[in-house]
């Protein structure tokens, strides 16, 4: 997958930022961070108390930014290898190290021109456009310092996040015996949104891309796409059937052996480690359900340097954009009306 253009090319851009969404590092940390979530949205208390009672499940700190230095790590390493050789900076949304930190570490370093890797490779509000205006806001007060901060495309179709995925699932595939194996079903999950948010992205059609392509490469023809991690009231219309509720339907059924693929994260994060490994993990074992979870891509090799691809196309104005499938490589420069923010319910007056 690699460029023919030489690593030591110049680059158009002065640095990279790696963009994700923050965890908790101890129990202390919780509350905080999911206040700092949830401000501004139409969240439940007791929801916000049930998630915090995840992060505590596990000792009060998520994993997310461990696996964010290792993705780090191997980001720059591909980097100094292949190029662009540009130095990569790290900022969060909800936690530290936060972006509004970062901005100012890259300004007084003197960084002008950065381009954005953001851990989401598929485009919605929250993980598209919320990511481009917390850059915004967190360059606000630097003033004519901040550097111009671009956003690389999401890679929903990019054969080095495809390809790894489908090696997983078929690494989990291999638990079970080679007799039946090609009837086992898969459920590829994705953080669920708001209907209101679904119906203004291609969240669920470069979802449903994404599953095709990754069951399509690892021999799967039973499979099907479904939602995990709801926060919003009941009363507002979310994405689904949830990952639980399609467990229920596939037991009803008869099925008594699955795999789950996390198709829509990039790490093994909390919303992995308990929405997956602890809740449909316990559900598929009380329902005699033999299930095996694909791993994410974390740092796999491939998509590293799928990474450094979409690095390296922009940095390098290269005239190509990897992408398989039936849809095209999504642009490189979103749209004003890209992945607008969900249109909230108007208050009711409070009763006199």
């Amino acid at each position: 997958m690699s460029e023919p253009t030489p690593a030591d090319q110049p680059a158009s851009y002065d640095a990279v930022l790696l963009v994700s969404f923050g965890g908790p590092d101890n129990p202390d940390d919780v509350m905080p961070f999911l206040e700092n979530v949830l401000r501004g949205r139409n969240v439940p208390r007791e929801r916000m108390l049930e998630v915090a009672e995840h992060y505590y499940h596990f000792g009060g700190k998520s994993p997310i930014n461990e696996q964010n230095i290792a993705l780090l790590a191997a980001l720059r390493a591909e980097l100094d290898r292949n190029g662009p050789r540009l130095p990569v900076y790290w900022g969060n949304r909800n936690w530290h190290p936060l972006l509004t930190d970062t901005l100012r570490e890259m300004a007084d370093a003197g960084v002008k021109r950065a381009i954005a890797f953001v851990t989401s490779g598929f485009s919605c509000y929250s993980g598209c456009r919320q990511y481009r205006e917390n850059i915004s806001a967190a360059c606000a007060p630097l003033g004519d310092k901040a550097p111009q901060v671009d956003k690389i495309r999401v890679f929903f179709n990019h054969p080095g996040f495809v390809g790894p995925m489908a090696v997983n699932v078929r690494t989990a595939l291999d638990h079970f015996p080679a007799e039946g194996r090609g009837d086992v079903p898969v459920l590829f999950t994705a953080h669920s949104i708001p209907m209101s948010m679904a119906d203004t992205s291609r969240y669920v059609p470069q979802l449903t891309e994404s599953c095709r392509l990754v069951a399509e490469q690892a021999g799967v023809t039973n499979w099907r796409l479904v939602y995990q991690s709801r926060s919003g009231p009941p009363t507002q219309p979310w994405l689904d059937p949830d990952i639980c509720d399609a467990i229920r339907e596939l037991h009803a059924q008869g099925c008594r052996r699955l795999v789950i693929s996390p198709i829509g994260f990039i790490s093994d994060h909390m919303e992995v480690l308990y929405d997956l490994d602890t809740e449909a993990a316990d559900l598929c074992k009380e329902l005699g359900i033999e299930m095996h979870r694909a791993a994410t891509v974390g740092t796999a090799p491939d998509f590293i340097a799928c990474v450094r691809e979409l690095i390296a196309e922009r940095a390098w104005n290269l005239p190509t954009r990897a992408a398989i499938g039936q849809l095209p490589a999504n642009h490189d420069v979103c749209p004003l009306d890209c992945c607008p923010a969900p249109q909230r319910p108007a208050a009711r007056p409070a009763a006199s």
